[in-house]
């Protein structure tokens, strides 16, 4: 990170497990965490899409453990908590930010195609999150989990992942209530438009960016940054009566209206 918002060890003696903290959003947040004093696992479906952020991390002086593992499948992700656990000897923290995506409209979206991405979103981040919750109730541990903001209105050629994302925070909000009596806090964050990501680059075509750009209130594209601050202070102690809030960070975007199409 570019800047010193927070103390270097914020974070410090903290173990962290990140799902999809290969790359993007979730990356930069397991980099971040690096930074500031925890020991992260990072897990994706392809150990292969791992590898340069871990070296990455542990370029700067982080700990960081790789594993592969599909959070569809549940007994693939009680392998990989079992895993970070045997090799850093507990979680604190689980970040769950794997996630599918595309752009297709109602009426040409296979059944297929909506099921993967409510199965990689919702189901993964309840199987995660139940998952390592033993782990999480031991160290009265927290949960952070990447949402959006897509569902608050209606966003044309995104409702697979708009479905997805609305269970995401119905999980977050029933486990910080669920699980609050075991000191185990649940949050989440809803990102705006991020401009450093494949998602961006992917998903918004190049006509739309000014039009985008036009209805975010402070005028500029969020960063991964923007979201590592947001995420950094969710899973510190300066956030510890913050439970079962999804923290939108958007510049004010989702408050304009979000269809561009």
């Amino acid at each position: 990170m570019g800047n010193a918002v927070f103390a270097k060890d914020i974070l410090a003696g903290k173990v962290a497990f990140v799902t999809g903290g290969g790359t993007g959003i979730t990356g930069g947040i397991a980099r971040a965490f690096a930074e500031h004093g925890a020991k992260v696992a990072i897990t994706s479906r392809k150990m292969e899409n791992l590898v340069a952020m871990k070296e990455q991390i542990e370029s700067k002086g982080g700990e960081c453990f790789a594993v592969s593992s599909d959070v569809r499948d549940y007994a693939a992700v009680e392998a990989a908590i079992a895993a970070t656990v045997e090799h850093f000897g507990k979680i604190d923290i689980v970040v769950n930010g794997a996630a599918g995506n595309f752009l297709c409209r109602a009426e040409e979206l296979s059944a297929n195609g909506f099921g993967v991405v409510v199965d990689i979103d919702t189901k993964g981040t309840f199987n995660v999150c139940r998952a390592a919750f033993e782990e999480l109730r031991k160290n009265q541990g927290q949960i952070l989990n990447i949402s959006a903001t897509l569902h608050y209105l209606a966003t044309p050629m995104q409702i697979h992942v708009s479905a997805a994302k609305a269970g995401v925070d119905a999980i977050t909000r029933n486990l910080s209530v669920e699980w609050g009596r075991y000191g185990i806090r649940v949050n989440g964050i809803a990102p705006g438009p991020i401009e450093d990501t494949e998602g961006m680059k992917r998903l918004v075509p190049e006509e739309v960016k000014e039009k985008l750009l036009s209805r975010i209130p402070i005028q500029r594209f969020g960063r991964i940054s923007d979201i590592e601050n947001a995420a950094l202070f969710l899973c510190s102690d300066a956030a510890s009566y913050i439970n079962g809030v999804t923290l939108v960070v958007d510049g004010g975007h989702w408050l304009t209206g979000t269809s561009l199409f």
